[in-house]
C-alpha cells in the first residue's frame, strides 16, 4: 500500500513538472503593434498570424512578398491631423497680426518595406496646409513633398545590436527641449542624415551627421537639403538604478550667415549636454543641462540652459492626480556690444514643451510652472498649469517660439515677462483616433506692454487619425 502511494505521488509530480514545462515552452501570444509617433518604428509582421487581422484594411498593413517566413513584407499607412487655432495677439501683436483664426492640416502617407528581417526601406509623403492663416511661415505649410525616405539596417550580434540609417529621417532626444521632431507645428522637422548606433545593455552609443531640410511651399517636391546648415552629434546613454537613464552628448551646430541681435556671420556652436531622468515609486523627474561655446562671425559664444521637470503621482487616489513642477532657465546676452554672444540657441525645440500658443521661446528666460494632471478614466487626461516668466537678463530681448526676439524689448523694461494659464484635455476615442483641446491665456508684463504688446489668448482643438 505504501509503495503504491509513493508511485502515485511520483507520477503526480512528474505530471506537474511536464505541465509546467509545456506551459513554459509555449510561446506568448503576440499582440498587434500600437501606432507610434514615428511610424517607421512599427512592426506589422505579427499579422502573419491570421487571428490578429481584426481591423479593416489589415490586408494592406502586412503584404508578404517572398513567403510568410522570410521576413520580407510591405506595409502601408496614413496619418491625418486637423487642428483649428484661434490666436489673439500672436507674438503679443508686436510686428504681426492682431487676431488669427485658421485651420491647419497635416496629411501623411507612408510605404514601409522590410527585407529579410535586417533591412528596411521607409518612405513617407506629407502635405501641410494652413487654411485662412494670415501669416504663413515655413512651419505652417508645405505642399506635398517627401518628408522621410531612408534605408536602415539592424542586426543583433552576441555582444549587442547595431543599427544604421541613411537618408531623410527625423530624430528627437528625451523631452525634446532642444532636439525634436517638431510635432507641435504643422510641418515636422526632417534631416538628411547618416545615423548609426550600438546598443548593448545597459549602454547605447549614437552618432550622426545631418543637414536639416529646407522647406519651401512654392510647388510640390521642392524641399531640399540645406547645404548652409549642418548638425552633428555623438551621444552616450546608460541605464542606471533599475531603469533610470543617464545620458550625455556633444553636438556641432554649423550655420552660414546666422543672425542674432548682437552678432551675425557664420556660426560654429559647440554643444555639451547632460541629462538624468527616471522614476522611483510615485516620484518622476527629468533634469537636463546644456552649455554652448564657439563663434558667430568674429564674436565668441558663451551660452547655457537648464531644465527640470518633476512630479508626484497619487496612484491610490481617484483619478490618479499628478502634481508637477517645471523649472527652466536659459541665458541671455548680458553685455550687448562686447565680443561675446550670450543668447542661448534652443536648436530644434519642441512646440509642445511650454504650450502650443508659441508665446514662450527657450532663450533669455526664467520659467516656473506648477501643474496638476488627472485621469478621470483610461481615455481622458486633463492638465491645468500656471507659468511664471522672467528674463534672465534685461539687456537682452524677450523671445517667442522658436527663438524670435520681440521688437522693442531688448534693454528696455524690467525682468518680469508675464504669467500664463494653460488648460489641456486629451481624449483617446479609439486606438486610431485621438483628440485634444488646449486653451492658454497670457497676461503680459510691462516690458512687453511698453513695446506695444497686448495680452494673448490661444485656443486650439484637434483631431488626429492614424491608420
Amino acid at each position: 500500500m505504501r509503495a503504491q502511494c509513493v508511485l502515485i505521488l511520483i507520477a503526480a509530480a512528474a505530471s506537474c513538472v511536464s505541465s509546467a514545462a509545456s506551459a513554459a515552452d509555449k510561446p506568448e501570444k503576440q499582440k498587434r503593434p500600437s501606432i507610434q509617433s514615428n511610424r517607421w518604428q512599427e512592426n506589422w509582421s505579427v499579422l502573419v498570424d491570421p487571428t490578429l487581422r481584426t481591423a479593416p484594411l489589415d490586408a494592406l498593413k502586412y503584404v508578404p512578398l517572398s513567403g510568410s517566413q522570410s521576413g520580407t513584407y510591405v506595409s502601408f499607412g496614413a496619418n491625418l491631423r486637423e487642428r483649428f487655432e484661434s490666436n489673439r495677439s500672436p507674438a503679443f501683436g508686436i510686428g504681426g497680426v492682431e487676431r488669427d483664426n485658421y485651420v491647419i492640416q497635416r496629411a501623411q502617407f507612408h510605404i514601409d518595406l522590410h527585407l529579410f528581417d535586417d533591412w528596411q526601406v521607409f518612405t513617407q509623403f506629407e502635405d501641410d496646409r494652413a487654411f485662412g492663416k494670415k501669416d504663413i511661415g515655413p512651419a505652417d505649410a508645405d505642399k506635398v513633398d517627401l518628408r522621410l525616405a531612408f534605408v536602415s539596417y539592424s542586426h543583433t550580434f552576441d555582444a549587442g545590436t547595431f543599427k544604421a540609417r541613411v537618408g531623410r529621417q527625423d530624430f528627437a532626444f528625451d523631452l525634446q527641449r532642444f532636439v525634436s521632431s517638431r510635432d507641435g507645428p504643422n510641418v515636422r522637422q526632417s534631416f538628411d542624415a547618416v545615423w548609426a548606433d550600438w546598443e548593448s545593455d545597459p549602454w547605447r552609443f549614437i552618432g550622426f551627421v545631418s543637414q536639416p531640410v529646407q522647406y519651401r511651399n512654392e510647388r510640390p517636391f521642392d524641399d531640399t537639403s540645406n547645404g548652409d546648415f549642418r548638425f552633428s552629434t555623438l551621444r552616450i546613454e546608460r541605464q542606471v538604478f533599475d531603469g533610470n537613464e543617464l545620458s550625455a552628448y556633444y553636438s556641432l551646430y554649423q550655420r552660414r550667415n546666422a543672425h542674432y541681435l548682437d552678432a551675425s556671420g557664420d556660426e560654429d556652436r559647440h554643444i555639451v549636454d547632460a541629462r538624468f531622468a527616471g522614476n522611483h515609486s510615485a516620484v518622476d523627474w527629468d533634469i537636463e543641462g546644456m552649455g554652448q561655446f564657439g563663434t558667430v562671425g568674429d564674436k565668441d559664444i558663451r551660452a547655457w540652459a537648464f531644465g527640470a521637470r518633476g512630479g508626484y503621482t497619487f496612484e491610490d487616489v481617484a483619478w490618479t492626480p499628478r502634481i508637477g513642477l517645471q523649472f527652466d532657465i536659459a541665458s541671455g546676452d548680458r553685455h550687448p556690444g562686447d565680443n561675446t554672444v550670450g543668447t542661448f540657441n534652443p536648436l530644434f525645440p519642441n512646440g509642445y514643451y511650454f504650450s502650443l500658443a508659441g508665446y514662450t521661446g527657450y532663450a533669455n528666460l526664467i520659467h516656473l510652472k506648477p501643474s496638476v494632471t488627472v485621469k478621470p478614466n483610461d481615455k481622458l487626461t486633463l492638465t491645468g498649469a500656471v507659468g511664471l516668466l522672467w528674463r534672465q537678463t534685461t539687456a537682452d530681448a524677450i523671445y517667442v517660439q522658436p527663438s524670435q526676439p520681440l521688437l522693442g524689448t531688448a534693454g528696455r523694461g524690467g525682468a518680469w515677462t508675464g504669467a500664463y494659464g494653460q488648460i489641456r484635455l486629451d481624449y483617446t476615442f479609439t486606438a486610431n483616433l485621438t483628440g485634444a483641446i488646449e486653451a492658454v491665456h497670457y497676461d503680459i508684463g510691462n516690458a512687453i506692454r511698453h513695446a506695444g504688446g497686448r495680452d494673448g489668448n490661444y485656443l486650439g482643438a484637434q483631431l488626429s487619425f492614424a491608420w
